[in-house]
């Protein structure tokens, strides 16, 4: 197909070479997605990753709303609605089904959309206008993280029930194969070890389930108690860890990693078991949450997840120390505000107090 005449702004200096969008006929929003990413995004590949996500949910939205993927049906109402779907339980497509996204994610996902919409605009104007050009992000206070921390009570039935694993984890559920009172045979690629560690890790750092998949054995300090991993954006980061959360890692490594580590050669620390059929060498965010999920289900907790987790150590030092900066520090905040709201008192505290008059 011949090329357009590419319209103001349609053209993309790569260093010594200028590159000309080519526009077709095509009206479909999937065309310019992939346009948008050819010729506009330079940003690094994670949030490219992030990016093209959030525009495949906003696309996936469009195609069951109106039954195709037209640039034209993209209106500011269809915007405004596909903002209140997220409010909602959706199916994120990561291994757990539907659950409702933070108001922080619900942010993210809009910003990608305001600056996807804002570029085909001006290549090829709507007929009503930037579809989300008026749409406003969500008011996200500094308190509604708290609200989802691990409380101190629940902390020490999930590191219980993480001890527990070592007996009962991966058990087979099949009554009739322990009628004569023996143990109940295992699956062969259960690791008890590893997913303790795990759990261990997540609560006693503070750190981001993307963090303990990139963790790798040679980042584990046993003399000064401490993880250094490569967060997102590429710096690496120190997380403090107490003895409890370093002796639940050394007894993995003690019991299990060798095993495993002969058929990867993974530099990772918490390695796929050897009876995974592909793998990176690495453990899949998801497998994080199905480790996390198991046991938050056998300590009869609900409702948190690991990034909970997170939320309890920034409640904790807050409330051993006073210190803002500490709580930066362990959690790697770049803004001090992140950090901050841990200082704050939340709703649950407050009605406490409020009835001890």
């Amino acid at each position: 197909m011949k090329a357009l005449p590419a319209p103001s702004g349609a053209e993309k200096s790569t260093g010594a070479e200028l590159v000309t969008l080519r526009l077709n006929l095509s009206c479909s929003l999937s065309w310019w997605i992939e346009q948008y990413f050819k010729f506009e995004v330079t940003t690094a590949a994670s949030s490219q990753a992030a990016q093209r996500r959030d525009l495949a949910l906003f696309l996936s939205y469009v195609q069951e709303e109106t039954g195709g993927d037209e640039v034209a049906a993209w209106t500011p109402r269809l915007s405004r609605s596909f903002q209140d779907r997220l409010r909602k339980e959706i199916d994120v497509k990561d291994g757990q089904g539907k659950r409702r996204l933070s108001d922080r994610t619900i942010n993210r996902v809009m910003a990608h959309l305001k600056t996807f919409s804002k570029w085909v605009h001006k290549l090829k104007p709507f007929v009503l206008g930037d579809p989300m050009g008026k749409v406003s992000l969500l008011k996200v206070g500094n308190g509604l993280e708290i609200e989802r921390a691990c409380s101190p009570a629940e902390r020490r039935k999930i590191l219980d029930a993480a001890d527990r694993l070592l007996r009962i984890g991966g058990e087979s559920k099949d009554r009739n194969r322990n009628k004569g009172g023996e143990e109940r045979p295992k699956r062969k690629g259960y690791r008890a070890w590893r997913n303790r560690a795990v759990i261990y890790c997540l609560l006693e750092t503070g750190m981001r389930r993307a963090a303990v998949v990139n963790l790798n054995l040679e980042g584990v300090d046993f003399k000064k108690k401490a993880l250094c991993v490569q967060e997102k954006g590429g710096f690496v980061h120190r997380y403090q860890i107490s003895g409890e959360g370093l002796q639940a890692i050394k007894d993995y490594i003690e019991n299990e990693r060798k095993e495993d580590g002969k058929v990867w050669g993974s530099p990772a620390l918490f390695l796929p078991a050897a009876t995974v059929a592909q793998s990176s060498g690495r453990l899949a965010v998801n497998v994080v949450n199905q480790i996390w999920n198991e046991v938050a289900e056998l300590a009869g907790v609900e409702g948190k997840t690991p990034h909970s987790a997170r939320h309890a150590m920034g409640r904790h030092i807050i409330e051993k120390t006073g210190n803002i900066a500490a709580v930066q520090r362990q959690l790697g905040h770049k803004n001090a505000a992140y950090s901050m709201q841990y200082a704050r008192i939340s709703e649950r505290e407050l009605a406490d107090v409020i009835e001890d008059r």
